[in-house]
């Protein structure tokens, strides 16, 4: 054998041995890792960027008179998103008006008969005084010449001149104390039509306010700040009461619903670390913290929840909801978008 063969089958014997070596260190290094990474960590990659998205409705019907927004574009808690045309809403918080200044006129109405009814009872009641003197004068009278007629003292025309007077005097009586007793009623009448009016007046007021809210919700406001949706409106566009118009994802508060299965959770509790891998962006450290647990499996939030008192069960490992509080989430708020998957691993131990 050549001396340079020899040499070469030397070094192959070698280096065989340490390259071995190097690899079966790099599989135990991996292998420890990734056992130990195990042991103290929960992972998941069922987990999702959240957000508060707020659906922009329109409270009114109408027709819009100026839309100018562009889909997903960012705007302020207060901007004016939408206005609506406003024509028939300012007619009728002008016909509130209207009903409110003729209620209020009603009312004016019924209290300006309070004094001439008090009137007309003070002069009832100072006729009844003066009827009733009369009267006891005229029974005083009739007594005395009726014992003059039987007498023979008087004539009949005279004692009949003096029943007539008695008559007269309880009659005038009796109207006097009807005069009374009607203007009491007028009274009654008076007062009831006073808290008819009141009544009436307050019916206004309400109608009158709910008129300027209506006017008011002619303008729809951003509710808070964040980017829009897919609008898919344009001025002259008719819209419905109650319509939802398009979203608002508001950019202020980001979280993670991450979904572990139900043997991960033992260990598990709020507080402690996560970390965050969101797919989009793999390269950037991101942490955070669990904030609550969710009461219910995934699946009891189905549309239809799994039956299984049918008897064909097949168990299969539930889901539970874990809330994660992104830490420092507004350092990155120009990466974080509502619905990125994102990969968890929770530090249990």
């Amino acid at each position: 054998m050549e001396p340079e063969e020899q040499t070469q089958s030397s070094v192959k014997k070698v280096v065989k041995p340490l390259i071995i070596g190097a690899l079966a260190i790099c599989i135990g290094y991996f292998a420890f890792n990734k056992i130990s990474h195990s042991l103290t960590y929960e992972s998941t990659n069922n987990a999702q960027l959240e957000s508060n998205a707020v659906p922009v409705l329109s409270r009114v019907s109408g027709y819009i008179n100026d839309f100018r927004l562009l889909d997903y574009q960012q705007v302020k808690k207060g901007d004016t998103l939408v206005v609506i045309d406003d024509s028939e809403y300012i007619l009728a918080v002008r016909q509130a008006e209207a009903d409110l200044s003729s209620a209020k006129a009603d009312l004016s109405s019924a209290e300006s008969q309070i004094p001439t009814i008090g009137s007309d009872q003070d002069v009832a009641a100072a006729g009844i005084s003066v009827e009733e003197v009369t009267l006891r004068q005229a029974k005083r009278d009739l007594a005395r010449d009726e014992t003059l007629f039987k007498e023979g003292s008087i004539t009949q025309r005279q004692f009949e001149r003096s029943q007539s007077s008695y008559q007269t005097a309880v009659q005038m009586l009796a109207s006097s104390k009807s005069k009374l007793k009607q203007a009491g009623t007028q009274r009654g009448n008076a007062n009831a039509m006073i808290q008819r009016a009141k009544a009436n007046i307050a019916a206004r007021e309400i109608a009158l306010e709910k008129a300027k809210l209506n006017l008011s919700y002619t303008k729809i406001i951003a509710p808070s700040t964040g980017k829009l949706g897919k609008t898919n409106l344009k001025s002259g566009q008719y819209v419905q009461g109650g319509q939802q118009l398009f979203n608002l994802v508001s950019n202020d508060n980001y979280w993670i619903v991450a979904n572990f299965k139900e043997t991960q959770i033992e260990h598990m509790k709020v507080g402690q670390p996560a970390d965050i891998v969101i797919d989009g962006y793999p390269d950037q450290k991101i942490t955070g913290t669990i904030s609550g647990f969710s009461d219910a499996t995934g699946a009891k939030f189905s549309l239809l929840p799994p039956d299984n008192s049918t008897g064909n069960f097949v168990k299969v490992t539930q889901r539970v909801p874990v809330i994660i509080q992104i830490n420092k989430a507004e350092a990155l708020q120009g990466m974080l978008k509502a619905g990125l998957s994102a990969d968890i691993a929770v530090k249990v131990k």
